[in-house]
This record gives C-alpha cells, structure tokens and sequence, in this order.
C-alpha cells in the first residue's frame, strides 16, 4: 500500500467517536470502528433536569485511541504507513477550561471529578442568563453589536455563555483556569503537541460561529465590552486568541507519543479542527444555493455563499457567517434546531417509562425480562412511523411546537419549551407522534423561510445523518412541508468523511476543497420528493404552527 493513499476522519459525536479510514483517491471508505464515551454512557457528569451536560477529556481519549486503532487493525498491520493526514471534528460549541500548559483543568488533581472542568457539551443550557446578559449588553453598551455576524441573537449553547457561567458558578475552577479552548481546537493540539492555549491552532469555524471572533474587530470583542457583560472576564481576552484558522491548513505533525499510541507514522499531518455538521456539509457535498441538514438528535443546517453574494449584509436570526467556515473563500451560513431526533427519543421514552423497572432484579428470569422490554422499546418508534403515515394530515385535530430543547433558528431562545395542543379523548399515539414529526419537519421550514426573507437563495436540499438515513417517514413528511426533493448522502459517515476531504488537502493530497471533494465524494442513494397531494393541507398547518408558536411564547418562556 503506497504512502500517501489513505486518511483517517475523526467525527466526535455527542455519544461516541467513531474514526473511518478512507482512499483519498477513490473516496473509498476501507474501515470504520465506533468507540463510546465510557463516562457519558454512564451518565456521570450531566444533569438533565438542568439541562447541564458535561464530558470528560478522558472519555475524548480514550474514544480516539480505540477507534483508530480498531479502524487500522481491520486493514492491516502495516496501514497506518499509509496514512497521509488527520482530519477531526466534534460538536460545539463544546469548550473546556485549561492551564497555563494547555491541559484541561478536569485532568489536573483536584479537579477530575469537577463538572465544571470538563468539556461543556453544545446542548448544556446552563448559561442560558449569561446569554441574556450578552444579547441585553450588545444591544445596549453604546459600542459595536458583536451579535451581529451571529445572527443577532447570541445563544446558551455557545462559548462565551457558557464560559461566564462556569466562572461565575466555581470560583476554583475560575482561579485555576488560565485559558478555555474548544474541543475541535484541543484534539489536533493534543496530537500535535501543540497545546499552548496562545499558539494552539483555532479553528475559524468555531471561533466564529460561536465565540463572535471577526476580522472587522481584529479578532474576538475587545475587552471593553466583556467588561461590560461581567467583571469577571477581566483580562481573558488576551489569554484566549486573535488569528483562526481554516481547516483546510495543517494544524502540524503527529507526535512521536501519539503516531506509537495510535499505529501511525510521527509527522503525520493533523489538519485544523472544525465542528461536526459544516465538515459534515463537504462530506455531503455542500455547494452554492443548496441547504445541508445534518439530521440526528438535532439538526445543523448549512449553507455556503460566494462573499461577493453576501457581501457585509448581516443575516439575521441564523447562527453566524463566517468566510471559511465551511469552505475556505466561500462564506458558511449556519442555522439549525435544539432538538430533532431527541423530540422522537423523549416520546418513545415518554412511552416506554413503565418498561424501565422490568428485568431490573438479578437471575435469568431478570434477564429474558430486561431483554424482551428492550426489544420492545427498539420498536416503538417503528410502529409509531408506520401507523402515523397513515394518519391524513388535513384531518387530525393535533399540532405540536418542537422546541423541547428551546429553540436554535431562527432567533436562538432556549428559554423556550415544547407543547402540544389540540387533543381529544379520540388522540392516538400515533397521531401524536405524527404532529411531533411534522413540528420538526414545520421547524426546519421555518430556517428555510428565514434564509430566503433574508435574501439568501435555496434551491436544493441535501440530507446525512441517522434520521436522513434511518426514518423514512420523517423525511418524506420533511420533503412534503420544505416542498423541495431532498436527496440523501450515500455515506453513513459524511461528518468523518468531510474531515477526511479537508486533511487531504492539509495534506497536500488534493489541491482544494472541491478537487477533495470531486474525488473522495459518495454521491446520493435515496432521493425523496415531495407529494403534492399534501401541499395544501401542510400549508394551512404551518400557518397553525407559526400562529401557535407566536401565541405560546411568552407562557412558554415562564413555565
């Protein structure tokens, strides 16, 4: 096997890393290997009820050791001579607290068992008052609005928030914390042996989609103002960064430790990390005027735009525009929802809960029990699938708001909740879990409604993920209400494979983005087009959604 030939995607997800080996000639994916967060499976760190979720660095590391070195060993004992280059993403906005040296606090002593050291994942709302001060001190400070490039709107989920509620909430952890870095920035540092919080790499995409870092202030908003938001970030800003990076650049070699840690070569070439969902829309093959979805337990929605074509309009109600966030010269336009398979998830969960006790003793009886009632919870979001295609939807009486994870585009709030309305003693599950399908489906319209009321054209619609390729039903129900086709990513692992594409240009490999691209790109395998006989009915019901939303809102927010 010819040095030079292959390149490994890291995809860190929300419950798992999953690395994929893959031909950087032929697109050709030759091993996969999944490794789940040990402590996240557990439920160690996360308080849902607070909507606080926490990893662990260690779960980051051991996950990448394990499965690179599973996808290596499908291939051969001399594949990992092969590889050219490293590409990585993960979630975010995901940031950690570190040291003077680089290393995040919760693998310093004194603090491994401390939450607030961890990586606070993208869904932990924690800081959803800090948002609030944020958004209230842009608009009032008397200075430039730093919101701006973010939609307008800065968000809970996103790195300053969730940086002041953490100081705010652990001195120790505050007195300790010299930097914070994201976790698509600390993987490739780690590689690296980069780790220096004022050299390390950072990725333009997480910088500035999440942590409102823009050329036309010379980097992230300047001291006067985080002043003015809190006090307590006092003097951070020079502890943080001002350059960023494209992930199409190497973020340096390989290590020494690492390349013997992970069967690779030193010196392999690490490029600059990025978030799962705009790597994911290369991997799925993002071009101008067509709308990526990333489709899982939430979605992520991308598109790209000449910068000519967007100039310096700033979109409104999206979550920020960043040039080379997604393709280096092209502007990334990022939106998305808060929930989308998770709004399914809590149904079926809803519906199992007198399951969980079954099978919870010790003994064989226990344990046929325990595997029967797991059999049965893997089927219920079938079943519910296929009775509720046959539910008319002109006819059921129910209606559904899917913000049970507060609401990301348009116009980021995650004070917001969830509801459904319209019930009667005659309302199925079905019919229920058809109007959660369609709230989802009626959330993803209104992101494409946004886009366009913005000026920004979409003319097609690209689909990846576990929902894309695993629920039929959702996604025609989503063809019908966008009423566009959306054709599905063949690859199962468009996210990992985007990475890839993006090393191997770090790499030298591919020339640019689109040569990646052109080469190591799967194509489309499912395609699903709109029916038109329910245009009509769809119709009215968005209304009803847009009408119901604007009604509940303000009670929402208060519950």
């Amino acid at each position: 096997m010819a040095r030079e030939t292959l390149i490994i995607g890291m995809d860190f997800g929300t419950d798992s890393v999953r690395s994929v080996v893959i031909d950087a000639h032929t697109g050709k994916e030759l091993a996969n290997e999944v490794a789940w967060y040990r402590r996240w499976a557990a439920g160690k760190y996360c308080d849902p009820a607070k909507n606080m979720f926490r990893q662990h660095p260690l779960d980051y590391v051991e996950g990448m050791q394990a499965s690179v070195k599973g996808a290596l060993a499908k291939i051969g004992k001399k594949a990992g001579k092969s590889v050219a280059a490293i590409g990585i993403d993960t979630t975010g906005s995901t940031p950690c607290a570190v040291d003077r040296g680089g290393t995040p606090l919760a693998l310093v002593k004194g603090f491994e068992e401390n939450p607030n050291a961890m990586f606070v994942l993208w869904k932990d709302h924690t800081g959803v008052k800090e948002a609030e001060l944020i958004n209230k001190t842009a608009r009032g400070w008397g200075g430039t609005d730093f919101t701006k490039y973010e939609g307008g709107v800065y968000s809970s989920e996103w790195f300053w928030s969730k940086i002041l509620h953490v100081i705010r909430a652990d001195g120790k952890v505050r007195a300790a914390a010299y930097s914070w870095v994201e976790h698509c920035d600390w993987m490739p540092a780690l590689l690296t042996g980069a780790v220096d919080p004022l050299t390390m790499k950072r990725s333009r995409c997480a910088a500035g989609h999440k942590a409102m870092w823009h050329p036309d202030w010379e980097g992230l908003p300047p001291e006067a103002f985080l002043l003015k938001v809190d006090p307590l970030l006092k003097g951070l800003r020079q502890r943080l960064f001002t350059e960023t990076h494209t992930s199409d650049l190497s973020a340096g070699g390989l290590t020494d430790e690492w390349a013997r840690r992970l069967g690779l070569e030193p010196g392999t070439t690490v490029a600059v990390g990025a978030f799962d969902a705009h790597m994911g829309a290369v991997g799925g093959g993002i071009t101008d005027k067509t709308l990526v979805k990333i489709m899982g337990t939430s979605t992520c929605d991308v598109l790209v735009a000449p910068l000519k074509s967007v100039g310096g309009k700033c979109i409104a109600g999206i979550c920020g525009q960043v040039d080379g966030s997604v393709i280096p010269g092209m502007v990334g336009l990022e939106a998305g929802q808060s929930a989308f398979g998770d709004v399914y998830a809590w149904f079926k969960d809803l519906l199992s809960w007198p399951l969980h006790d079954a099978g919870s003793g010790r003994g064989s009886k226990a344990a046929a029990v325990a595997q029967a009632r797991k059999a049965i919870e893997e089927k219920i979001l079938d079943r519910l699938a296929d009775e509720a295609a046959r539910v008319d939807p002109g006819k059921s009486t129910v209606a559904a708001l899917d913000w049970l994870n507060g609401r990301r585009t348009p116009f980021a709030d995650q004070t917001l909740k969830g509801a459904i309305v319209g019930l009667t003693l005659g309302t199925t599950a079905p019919k229920i879990f058809r109007a959660l399908v369609e709230a989802t489906a009626f959330g993803s319209r209104a992101i494409v409604e946004q886009f366009r009321k913005e000026g920004v054209p979409i003319n097609a619609v690209i689909a990846q993920g576990g929902i894309a390729r695993k629920s039929p039903f959702v996604m025609q129900v989503t063809a019908d209400i966008l009423g566009m086709p959306i054709r599905v990513v063949a690859s199962d692992q468009a996210c990992a494979l985007g990475a890839g594409m993006l090393a191997a240009v770090a790499a030298g490999v591919h020339p640019s983005v689109a040569a990646a691209q052109k080469k190591m790109g799967s194509g489309f395998d499912k395609i699903f087009k709109p029916e038109k006989k329910h245009a009509a009915a769809y119709g009215k019901l968005y209304g009803t959604y847009t009408s119901l939303g604007g009604s509940l809102a303000g009670l929402l927010r208060t519950l």
